[in-house]
């Protein structure tokens, strides 16, 4: 083997990952809040550059305010909870429960511990305190951190102050009328909490010498009951979507146009380059040369955003045309990668493009990667969205018997011998978690 020592040159091709690149693809998929606020910073930063919020306007809420949802949870608004006590606007959890303590006989010592144990009650409306450190801390028996315990949790709402949701749900049961069925509810969530929430109720019924239709009013009992009784003082302000992009119809015709009225102007302060520019110290002359390439590149990166924006939703608005003309029963199969091969850019292009950006449509305001589904085979050699399949599920299962819910496999033969779309067991399963619907075990009921 030859081992001498030499030059070589060799030519090879790279792409260098350079500052200005790696904004650029920033720029792409922030939001238009994100954006904002990138603009904002930069601004701070280049005296060149002038960002001028005075052009955001208000999107109009009477034409689409678009509240942010997630997912419908299959069953989960059957649940009751017990009426929520009324409260002025600005009123915390805190407040109301200190409201009432002159209600209460207290010694100087137990109104101290009260309070205490009030600023520690999470946002849920549970206790997690240690009685004895508690006690140890404040120099009092335990009997009075107790006691304190006691008549917190005898104060409004009903659960407050528990230490887990065993505990909440026995303070509410605690509370109601007594009758056969609030004993038997009591009993099963103070003795078998484990079995009755983990639905095995064939054992439970031979334990306690029951019938299942018993435990299924206790279950309809318990459903009435607030697992968080604090969540009602949480009033979060509802989030509104504003869309990045909207398309309107006119008879067959699709027109969209980029959303941008959220974005501030930005503009070159020419005032400040033309009084510095004549500076003889070279300093300042190469400060203002690299600040004016900066705002040139930022100038060109949001111009670039934009056209990529229109460009992605223009070709989802080419491939999904049903979904436009006739509503989002008729969403077709997509991949990024499609569009992308189609519009000649890299897949991950169209993934930052539709990160976290919204378009509005004739039926309603949607996230910009909800369009992308994957897609089913069908017995008709066709190809059927993932969003078809779930709805279909969700169908099936919503029309169930309830005494007799339908198995996975069961769905599976459903799925294929009436609607024609070829899915394993495991991909219903999969889309009937993502729905938020429970296995067919958990769905039967026994009255």
């Amino acid at each position: 083997m030859d081992m001498k020592a030499g030059l070589l040159q060799k030519q090879t091709l790279k792409l260098a990952m350079t500052q200005e690149l790696t904004q650029a693809i920033a720029l792409l998929q922030y939001s238009a809040q994100e954006l904002a606020a990138f603009l904002e910073a930069k601004s701070m930063e280049n005296p060149l550059l002038q960002v001028d919020f005075k052009n955001i306007t208000h999107f109009d809420s009477n034409m689409d305010r678009t509240r942010k949802t997630t997912r419908r949870s299959f069953e989960r608004d059957q649940k009751n909870l017990i009426e929520q006590i009324g409260s002025g606007e600005s009123e915390t959890l805190e407040d109301f429960l200190l409201s009432q303590l002159n209600s209460l006989k207290m010694t100087d010592e137990e109104k101290l511990i009260l309070h205490v144990l009030i600023e520690n009650i999470d946002e849920n409306g549970y206790l997690n305190t240690d009685r004895e450190s508690l006690a140890a801390r404040y120099n009092v028996d335990e009997e009075i951190v107790e006691c304190a315990i006691f008549k917190l949790q005898s104060l409004d709402p009903p659960g407050i102050a528990a230490k887990d949701l065993q505990d909440c749900l026995m303070l509410q049961l605690r509370r109601l009328k007594r009758n056969p069925a609030n004993e038997l509810a009591i009993a099963i969530i103070e003795n078998h909490f484990l079995l009755f929430a983990e639905k095995k109720w064939k054992a439970l019924a031979k334990m306690l010498d029951i019938e299942l239709k018993d435990i299924q009013k206790v279950h309809d009992e318990i459903q009435r009951l607030d697992p968080k009784p604090g969540a009602t003082f949480q009033r979060e302000k509802p989030a509104y979507i504003v869309p990045d992009v909207v398309v309107k119809r006119e008879g067959d015709e699709l027109n969209v146009s980029v959303f941008d009225a959220l974005i501030p102007k930005v503009t070159f302060n020419e005032g400040y380059y033309k009084q510095l520019s004549g500076h003889q110290n070279q300093e300042v002359n190469k400060f203002l040369h690299e600040k004016q390439g900066d705002f040139q590149w930022i100038q060109r990166s949001l111009e670039q955003r934009k056209e990529t924006l229109l460009k992605v939703s223009m070709k989802i608005i080419e491939k999904q045309r049903d979904f436009f003309l006739m509503g989002p029963s008729h969403l077709h199969p997509m991949t990024m990668r499609e569009v992308a091969e189609e519009l000649e850019i890299h897949e991950s292009t169209v993934s930052r493009t539709v990160r976290e950006k919204y378009m509005q449509t004739p039926s309603g305001t949607f996230e910009l990667k909800s369009f992308f589904t994957s897609a089913i085979a069908t017995t008709e050699n066709d190809q059927a969205s993932s969003q078809k399949v779930k709805a279909a599920i969700e169908r099936y299962i919503k029309e169930e018997d309830k005494k007799k819910p339908i198995s996975d496999q069961k769905l599976v033969e459903m799925l294929e011998d009436v609607e024609g779309m070829v899915v394993s067991r495991r991909t219903v399963a999969k889309y009937r978690d993502q729905l938020g619907i429970p296995s067919s075990s958990k769905r039967k009921r026994f009255d």
